[in-house]
């Protein structure tokens, strides 16, 4: 039985979504997080950890499509609030369509002091993650939590989702404290949210 044209009509954007992710993917596997966009109980549990009360700014690093942007702003995170860092002009158009009081910043998060010198006008309150953070060497994990540390508010997360069994930054760091999620079982791949904080 054919779906009736108002189903349709909310279906197509994820899938449209869906093949961009594709698209992109294959055009440079290692440039994204993800061969689809993030699933609704991922990207809510990520935005679960990101205060709703603060004024300040939150860093979505690689938001692509923007479907943890759209749980963040579900959760009740301002649109003003947000600060959108996404390397593919594509996607960096599409979200500038979609989110139109968000700040977009064309950059790379993997040089994520550079890309925010003059972008933020105050410590963010949360660093949301959806970059490949597994397929990168160590010392690039590392670095990119410490440029996230600087640009947080003391205190404040580090949320990045991981497919693989392992944490994507070793839980030892000193002066860090670690926290993770259940795995996703419903996402496609399962996936587990960890969260860091500088102590």
């Amino acid at each position: 039985m054919p779906l009736p044209s108002s189903a349709r009509a909310l279906k197509k954007p994820r899938l449209d979504d869906e093949v961009r992710f594709l698209r992109s993917w294959i055009e440079k596997p290692l440039h994204m997080g993800a061969v689809m966009p993030s699933g609704k109980l991922l990207a809510r549990t990520m935005a679960h950890y990101v205060d709703v009360d603060s004024d300040a700014p939150v860093v979505e690093l690689g938001p692509g499509t923007g479907a943890i942007t759209s749980a963040l702003i579900e959760r009740g995170v301002d649109q003003k609030r947000l600060v959108l860092v996404e390397y593919n002009p594509g996607f960096c158009a599409l979200l500038r369509d979609r989110y139109p009081q968000a700040k977009v910043v064309q950059g790379d998060a993997y040089r994520l002091r550079d890309t925010l010198w003059n972008v933020l006008s105050a410590p963010a309150s949360a660093v949301v993650s959806g970059l490949p953070l597994v397929t990168k060497p160590m010392l690039t994990r590392l670095r990119l939590i410490r440029d996230a540390f600087t640009a947080l508010a003391p205190g404040a997360p580090f949320v990045q989702f991981t497919y693989a069994v392992v944490p994507p930054i070793p839980k030892s760091l000193p002066g860090v404290s670690t926290e993770a999620s259940e795995r996703i079982w419903m996402n496609l791949p399962p996936a587990r949210v960890w969260v860091y904080r500088k102590d």
